[in-house]
């Protein structure tokens, strides 16, 4: 952070479905940013302001790229599904490749673009036993013994989904809250209420572990469809209305496959007096 500190330090801000990053691109040099400043640029009145943080490091053998992510909050996250479809764009662009390899703690993931200026990310297998979510304790996880009978999913992250009539009259700043910290998920979790609107679509609404209410979560969008899908609700294939757009999900053999927009808003410089003020 030295030469940061002295020069300033580039970023890009992106989103999908209004599921907003920032983004860093730590390749050369490495970077691995503390908790301070992850705290500082989250501060959506005197920083910047992201839903997660993600940080593009240098690829892992024969990866394109690996990806470290973080939560508003300043703690970690495995997977991000939306900033991943991003941050594969950005790289798309930039080398004329249509389709990447990339590493994140979850794993490799594909990615390719699926045309119409869509990119298609191939998340992995669900986890779908209590010990890889994980829970704290031994249980079936189609539906847990909580109020609602919420169904657990584990996508590199935990995730927990609530089957209801309908999503939009859940009040989802104290509903989310509430099970983010239920203590049969020891590392909290994801909170989703999602409405089936017919055999292929689904209305999810989300609330992010150490974030709060997202306009859209790739990962919460993943798990939903697992969830549905294991639950007969729905098929393997299915759209997925969030509060800021659309997102379309398929649970293949190889992983759950997620597709949707992207956007490039802006690249900038974090000044020096910015980062002078975390000493």
């Amino acid at each position: 952070m030295t030469d940061a500190r002295e020069t300033g330090l580039p970023f890009m801000k992106m989103h999908g479905l209004g599921n907003d990053f920032v983004v860093l691109d730590g390749r050369a040099p490495s970077l691995s940013p503390g908790p301070a400043l992850v705290a500082a640029i989250a501060d959506r009145h005197r920083g910047i302001g992201f839903d997660q943080l993600a940080v593009i490091g240098a690829g892992e053998g024969d990866a394109d790229a690996h990806l470290t992510f973080y939560n508003a909050d300043g703690s970690t996250s495995a997977a991000c599904g939306n900033a991943t479809r991003c941050i594969a764009r950005h790289l798309m662009e930039e080398t004329g490749k249509s389709a990447l390899t990339l590493t994140t703690a979850r794993g490799r993931l594909q990615a390719v673009d699926a045309g119409g200026g869509l990119t298609s990310v191939n998340m992995g297998a669900p986890q779908l036993e209590w010990q890889d979510i994980p829970l704290a304790e031994a249980m079936e996880t189609l539906e847990l013994p909580i109020e609602g009978g919420p169904t657990a999913t584990g996508m590199g992250n935990p995730h927990c989904t609530f089957f209801v009539e309908d999503a939009e009259a859940v009040p989802l700043d104290r509903f989310g809250p509430r099970y983010e910290h239920h203590p049969l998920y020891p590392e909290r979790t994801n909170v989703q209420v999602a409405s089936v609107i017919a055999p292929d679509h689904l209305r999810m609404r989300v609330w992010e572990r150490g974030v709060g209410v997202t306009l859209a979560s790739g990962s919460s969008s993943c798990a939903v469809a697992v969830a549905a899908a294991r639950r007969g609700l729905t098929g393997r294939h299915v759209r997925i209305t969030l509060d800021g757009g659309t997102l379309e999900v398929e649970w293949r053999e190889d992983g759950v496959w997620m597709t949707g927009e992207t956007c490039h808003v802006a690249s900038g410089v974090l000044t020096a007096q910015f980062l002078a003020g975390l000493r």
